[in-house]
């Protein structure tokens, strides 16, 4: 349905180590890279987009990304964590969403709720 989202960032530097990082296991990469934005997704295909923006940030957005299987979603988690995410669920079963429902959640450097999941 969507062909790209934007999330707009406070300090473009961080974010992007934090996407790079996390999004790598996932087999996406950083597509795009200028002052003001950075785009990420399959090599040159990039989907998500990162806007630096010095106003008020409101509430954090969700966002899921598919993953290939279970170990990726692991190294999404631990990689996330280093790069200056904050863990918001470890990755495991969600048996409350689906009973193959696997997933792990970060916090991303502006309070957005990342998720990487596999079905």
């Amino acid at each position: 349905m969507y062909d790209h989202i934007g999330l707009k960032v406070g300090n473009l530097d961080a974010s992007a180590r934090f996407y790079t990082a996390a999004l790598a296991p996932l087999g996406y990469v950083l597509c795009s890279r200028d002052a003001s934005g950075a785009g990420f997704g399959p090599k040159g295909e990039p989907a998500l987009w990162l806007y630096l923006y010095k106003g008020v940030s409101g509430a954090g957005a969700h966002i899921a990304f598919r993953a290939p299987d279970h170990a990726a979603i692991q190294k999404f988690h631990a990689e996330g964590v280093k790069a200056g995410g904050r863990d918001n669920g470890g990755a495991g079963p969600r048996a409350d969403y689906s009973p193959t429902y696997f997933a792990a959640f970060l916090i991303d450097p502006d309070g957005n709720n990342v998720e990487a999941v596999c079905t």
